[in-house]
């Protein structure tokens, strides 16, 4: 990375963007959201400064590829809405990701008055920096109650169990074959989803559905007792095959004990004969030979 550049601190990146906002006719008011906003998310150096510049016209932001150099010298960055993938929507909305060499990372956005006049009251971590023109209304203290945990119905509750365990069914075939990428994918991006749902219910009735565990449950360690904590990052498995089969059973079991405690509180009858049924089969699929020719 060359020479090690000081990290300039949240007070001085605040002066910097207003400055910039400030001497530039054409942004007429500055906002910020996400975890900076956010009064119950920890401090810490990794911070992004997320922000959305209120400006008169889009595109000539967008076409001047020099003006974002006044935020700083740039380690790497990333252009969202250019991607052929991403549904962008340039008039209204447009965004700079960018990673400086003093550490510090901004999401910046430029956005066109009357799409901020519509939507900046929807985020309700929202803070307002700049406004020029007095074009918004007086926005309420900034709060994460949007992503607080929310409590599940009946039928969301039964269909997070069944899912939890029919999608184990792919595991253990995944598992049989050796197919340690197809595995993975399985577990976390389906099985794991479930237990998280399940361990979140849980945190949820613990706090009366007041508290946000955070994008992929990452604060989740903030209500669990330490013991269950690490029984669920011991979930987590590397690329060994009975690695991954221990690690599936210790998720049977956390999950089993977090969905009958929800299940409980909630009123709701957890299925104890799908998890018993579905278990019976990953125990005998484990033991399957490799050259096996018929399942039973």
């Amino acid at each position: 990375m060359g020479s090690k550049e000081k990290m300039r601190t949240e007070a001085e990146m605040y002066e910097l963007i207003l400055n910039i906002a400030r001497n530039d006719e054409r942004i007429r008011a500055v906002y910020m959201n996400g975890s900076r906003t956010n009064p119950n998310v920890p401090k810490d150096i990794f911070q992004d400064y997320d922000l959305v510049y209120v400006v008169t016209d889009t595109s000539a932001f967008i076409e001047d590829k020099k003006w974002i150099d006044n935020f700083g010298e740039r380690l790497f960055m990333q252009y969202p809405d250019e991607h052929p993938d991403y549904l962008s929507d340039k008039e209204n909305f447009y965004g700079w990701l960018m990673q400086f060499k003093d550490g510090n990372r901004i999401d910046l956005h430029v956005e066109s008055i009357l799409h901020a006049q519509e939507n900046i009251s929807v985020d309700k971590l929202c803070v307002l920096l700049l406004d020029k023109d007095n074009r918004f209304p007086e926005i309420g203290e900034s709060t994460d109650e949007d992503y607080w945990v929310k409590m599940p119905s009946k039928e969301q509750y039964l269909c997070t169990c069944n899912e939890f365990w029919w999608c184990l069914d792919n595991v253990a075939k995944g598992l049989w074959r050796e197919e340690t990428p197809y595995v993975q994918d399985m577990l976390n991006f389906h099985v794991r989803k479930q237990l998280e749902k399940m361990l979140s219910w849980k945190i949820g009735i613990e706090t009366d559905f007041s508290v946000s565990v955070g994008k992929s449950g990452k604060y989740m360690h903030c209500w669990l007792p330490e013991e269950e904590w690490k029984m669920y990052l011991s979930t987590y498995c590397g690329g060994d095959t009975k690695e991954c089969w221990d690690a599936v059973f210790r998720m049977c079991d956390l999950f089993e004990k977090t969905a009958i405690f929800v299940g409980e509180r909630l009123g709701y009858l957890y299925n104890e004969e799908e998890g018993k049924n579905c278990r019976r089969f990953l125990e005998h699929v484990r033991k399957l030979p490799p050259d096996a020719v018929e399942i039973y």
